[in-house]
């Protein structure tokens, strides 16, 4: 299947706009219980005035951690025209140090399992064997920064699927966490050449199909995957930090999204406020299932208020500008 260029340029940019914008929605509200969260339709940039907001210093519209990581990847990316792990281990401690591709320059909130991988890269350690790997290290920061790998890569799915467990490695080493980003970039790219709601619905087990024979001979891969992803089950989530629950709540939210057969603009915005009324990792949740909403959808079905309220736009657009000349190949 292929699009028109202009419509395959237009899924991409909605994909990573959709993803920074789904941070920056879920900023203000993260940690809160999904009881404590304004109503839905009240869910915006700036929260009702007496909501009391998580980093009430962090100007409305300002994406997080997941944002800037996702733009450091994608800088790297379209930076040395492959995968270089070395490269981009470097650009995420200038995030942590020195605030790149963070909004102002501010760096307000990084994961403690980031943080330990962090200290191993400054410690020596290689970026391939940086991230914890054990059972409790499967936070969801790998998979809320990967979307640029999808609207990057160019390659086969096996080559995706190796450099998708490549970039987890550095902070997120367990299989879980590699898994999940795989099947997160196959099932974007995926999305990316649906033309409407039933290829949109089916692209998530295409995603599977596909990912299941890359890894029919990995045993550990088939079980992390068969057993605690669970990709046949009814998605369920409740916007927890795990990675396995980021997809599956994403998952679960795009799913109600195309059952309600809306317009593109009313999907995309009540897919973000659904995804930030789960509470707890709002920021992750809402730009996890941004990107699929963009790469489904396009930037045009962004609400224009989030699109214009979106700051630091001066460090996206001209990595928008390269990546949409770019993107898979269709």
């Amino acid at each position: 299947m292929s699009l028109p260029p202009l419509y395959r340029r237009d899924r991409i940019k909605g994909a990573l706009l959709g993803a920074l914008i789904g941070d920056a929605l879920g900023v203000p509200y993260e940690f809160h219980r999904p009881e404590n969260l304004p109503p839905t339709a009240l869910i915006e940039f700036t929260p009702p005035p007496d909501f009391p907001r998580s980093h009430p210093r962090i100007a409305p519209g300002t994406w997080s951690d997941d944002g800037a990581q996702a733009l450091a990847l994608c800088a790297s990316l379209l930076a040395c025209g492959h995968l270089n792990v070395d490269d981009f281990a470097e650009r995420l401690l200038a995030w942590y140090q020195d605030g790149y591709c963070a909004v102002d320059g501010l760096v307000f909130d990084i994961g403690a399992q980031t943080g330990h991988a962090f200290a191993n890269l400054k410690q020596g350690v290689s970026p391939r064997d940086a991230g914890p790997a054990g059972e409790w290290d499967n936070g969801n920061g790998s998979l809320m920064r990967v979307i640029p790998l999808a609207l990057w890569h160019r390659g086969s799915d096996a080559e995706l699927l190796r450099d998708a467990f490549a970039q987890s490695a550095v902070t997120h080493g367990h299989m879980r966490s590699k898994l999940c980003c795989a099947l997160y970039c196959l099932w974007v790219q995926r999305l990316l050449l649906a033309d409407d709601d039933e290829q949109r619905s089916a692209a998530w087990g295409a995603a599977v199909a596909a990912l299941r024979d890359l890894i029919h001979d990995d045993d550990a891969a088939q079980e992390a995957l068969e057993m605690h992803i669970r990709p046949d089950q009814p998605a369920t989530g409740a916007g927890s930090g795990y990675v396995v629950d980021s997809l599956r709540s994403a998952r679960m939210i795009f799913d109600h999204v195309l059952a309600r057969n809306e317009a593109a603009t009313s999907s995309v915005e009540r897919g973000l406020r659904s995804a930030v009324a789960l509470g707890h990792d709002t920021d992750t949740t809402a730009c996890v299932l941004g990107g699929l909403l963009g790469a489904a959808f396009g930037a045009d079905a962004l609400p224009e208020r989030w699109r214009t309220g979106l700051r630091g736009m001066a460090i996206v657009e001209p990595m928008l500008a390269q990546l949409v000349e770019r993107g898979p190949t269709t």
